[in-house]
């Protein structure tokens, strides 16, 4: 055994008869930085976090614009502030901005799917097998986004005109309407600017005896919605409606200054504004109404004067410096009027797809038929079908961005 032994005048420890141990060696590795990646919905909110200084200025307030919903109009964007002390440290976070899309983790989850079929698998599966959505649904879903398109930059105009009376133009306008009212989240109104004696507030459940020569004298003290609203009535789809004069002697004082008066004011809360026009091509409400037209929709009923007179507008309209607005017009065919069943309707179709973008059949139907109160829940269902269409292409039309 070898021991260990000191020298006793130094204290040191005696060289052993053993091998010397080897030399140590020594690896550095250098590791990667932990890079962290914000998120895209928290990086649209984070604010540049700067030390506080004793010197700091005083405070101050950014604003931050947050998009209060999908499909919301440009005048519904919060804005909300926040505190920061000198070049920008940022105070607390108001409430508005937990939203959904920055909380909730929505990756790798399907919503449950709709139809039988899809409905009986995902149930008697106990929620462990999901086939999608069946396909009548999957075209109801489609359908429904082209209507509730997002739209920025301001209310879009769409006119519904014809030179014909008697045609359904009032009634087109109301389901277009309603329509729309019924998916978009935004607001939709529909205005009756006939100068001889409307009837579009007719077609919805009156909550007021407003007209538009109401809100035209009222026009200087409206500061918020909550003013302009008393001035319309508001359907079950939440579609509104502002009344024409009900007085043929004020009616004929309601021109093209009236009606700018109107397109102001509803042009800073609605998003879609619907125009039911008269007859009178060439009053001078006609030219307001189409100098600020983003798209048309023609209305043509099935007999063979009525399809004529609504291709003599389409001409009209061309000779006067409107080319651009019908070759993007939607033609309305109304197949309930008179004589429909004698009248080649896919030659009235034919003819109009040649002129125009596209061309809708609005179908027969009693709740139309009777002139009254239109419940959009009690269409048949061709009907509602048609008038979704409609609004569809309507919406594919409009400009998607504006200055």
């Amino acid at each position: 055994m070898t021991e260990d032994r000191r020298d006793t005048a130094l204290g040191e420890p005696i060289a052993a008869d053993e091998p010397d141990e080897p030399d140590r060696v020594s690896i550095s590795v250098d590791l990667p930085a932990i890079v962290h990646e914000t998120p895209e919905d928290e990086a649209l909110v984070e604010i540049s976090r700067v030390a506080v200084r004793a010197d700091a200025e005083a405070l101050g307030t950014t604003s931050i614009p947050v998009l209060a919903r999908r499909g919301a109009h440009a005048d519904d964007t919060a804005m909300y502030s926040r505190r920061t002390r000198g070049s920008g440290t940022a105070g607390p976070e108001p409430a508005a901005m937990l939203t959904e899309e920055r909380l909730l983790d929505r990756k790798g989850r399907r919503p449950a799917p709709e139809g039988f079929w899809p409905s009986l698998v995902y149930n008697g599966t106990l929620h462990l097998a999901n086939i999608g959505d069946s396909a009548r649904v999957r075209e109801r879903k489609a359908l429904d986004a082209r209507i509730d398109r997002r739209l920025q930059g301001g209310t879009r105009f769409v006119p519904v005109l014809t030179r014909k009376g008697g045609v359904g133009k009032t009634t087109i306008t109301t389901l277009l309407g309603m329509a729309m009212a019924h998916v978009r989240e935004d607001r939709i109104i529909a205005i009756d600017a006939n100068p001889d004696r409307g009837t579009l507030a007719e077609r919805i459940e009156k909550e007021t005896d407003s007209t538009v020569r109401d809100l035209v004298n009222h026009a200087p003290g409206i500061r918020d919605f909550g003013q302009l609203s008393s001035h319309v009535s508001r359907d079950a789809t939440r579609l509104d409606v502002l009344a024409s004069d009900t007085d043929p002697l004020l009616s004929e004082a309601f021109d093209e200054d009236d009606y700018n008066v109107v397109a102001d004011l509803v042009s800073k809360y609605y998003s879609i504004a619907l125009t039911d026009c008269g007859t009178g091509i060439v009053h001078s409400v006609m030219r307001a109404t189409l100098q600020r037209a983003d798209e048309l929709v023609i209305v043509s009923g099935g007999s063979v004067d009525e399809a004529r007179l609504a291709s003599e507008t389409l001409t009209w309209l061309e000779a006067n410096g409107y080319r651009g607005l019908v070759e993007n017009a939607v033609v309305a065919l109304n197949t309930g009027t008179q004589a429909t069943n004698l009248v080649k309707l896919d030659e009235i179709e034919s003819h109009f797809r040649s002129r125009v973008r596209e061309v809708v059949r609005i179908p027969y139907d009693p709740e139309l038929a009777a002139g009254g109160v239109v419940r959009y829940r009690d269409l048949k269902p061709l009907t509602r079908e048609s008038a979704r269409v409609l609004a569809a292409l309507v919406l594919d039309g409009l400009p998607a961005t504006r200055d």
